[in-house]
């Protein structure tokens, strides 16, 4: 199978149209079930993620514990409470989010949520009975790696944004080669690390922006905001993945440039982002 590579001229070929006749929900509905206590910042990056990359509607469920805290750190976001059980989400966040899925045109699940019966519940939830694309992400690819028949027996998109350690935890020795693993679970496969692979099993991206700069917390899950905001504006899967990846990797060039790569943070990458999408 032979590898693309994208450029600037092709990421940007790729983004749909702005009609400027539309309204904020014709660029795309999005709900992020991310977050927990300790885990604000995920859930913060992952929306500032996916706003940045032009979803109109972007809304942050989080437990309710954290979210005071979610909602000083959010201002863009429509931020949500959802019920929660100790530092994370409880089972009963399931029947709350049921009321949401079906008016979403993406969802992104994991990052910081945790690994508890109340995460895995909406996981189950959302892998189950949602028919749009989900991006899954940080625990909640640690809670199918447990739970691999939730993703087997799924019929929507699913892409899943593991680093190598999640990866090697959810592959378990089946197939440790990255098209195998997406062709055999129906899935599209966005393998972190240098030159990034993102593959459905059939098609196959490599990245080559990005730098080590990027290797701190937070970098991954501005990156699983950004693919859900492009998924969630109608953008084919596969090159929804692929253009985020780039997208991301070029906003972490950039501030590798401006501040130096042992000083940069993931916020920097969504200060730098806007200039590669003008």
């Amino acid at each position: 199978m032979k590898e693309r590579i994208l450029d600037h001229k092709q990421v940007l070929d790729l983004l749909p149209d702005r009609d400027p006749w539309a309204h904020k929900g014709e660029f795309g509905r999005v709900l992020l079930l991310c977050g927990s206590r300790g885990y604000t910042g995920a859930a913060a990056l992952a929306a500032m993620g996916c706003l940045r990359c032009g979803a109109g509607l972007v809304y942050a469920a989080v437990p309710e514990c954290i979210y005071p805290i979610m909602a000083v750190k959010l201002t863009e976001p429509v931020v949500l409470p959802f019920p929660s059980d100790g530092d994370t989400f409880s089972a009963n966040a399931r029947e709350v989010a049921s009321t949401y899925l079906e008016k979403m045109d993406a969802v992104l699940i994991g990052s910081g949520m945790g690994q508890s019966e109340g995460t895995l519940a909406l996981l189950e939830l959302v892998m189950k009975q949602y028919s749009g694309p989900v991006i899954v992400d940080a625990d909640g690819i640690n809670l199918l790696s447990q739970h691999k028949n939730l993703l087997r027996e799924r019929k929507a998109t699913t892409i899943l944004t593991p680093h190598l350690g999640e990866y090697q935890r959810i592959c378990d020795g089946i197939s440790a080669d990255a098209i195998r693993f997406a062709a055999e679970y129906g899935c599209i496969l966005v393998l972190k690390g240098h030159e990034t692979l993102i593959t459905d099993g059939e098609e196959c991206y490599r990245n080559l922006t990005g730098n080590p700069g990027m290797a701190v917390g937070g970098s991954g899950d501005v990156l699983a905001g950004m693919i859900a905001g492009l998924v969630g504006q109608g953008i084919a899967p596969i090159k929804a993945a692929a253009v985020g990846v780039w997208l991301h990797g070029a906003a972490g060039d950039l501030s590798a440039q401006r501040l130096g790569q042992y000083a940069m943070l993931p916020t920097d990458l969504l200060e730098d982002l806007p200039r590669l999408l003008k």
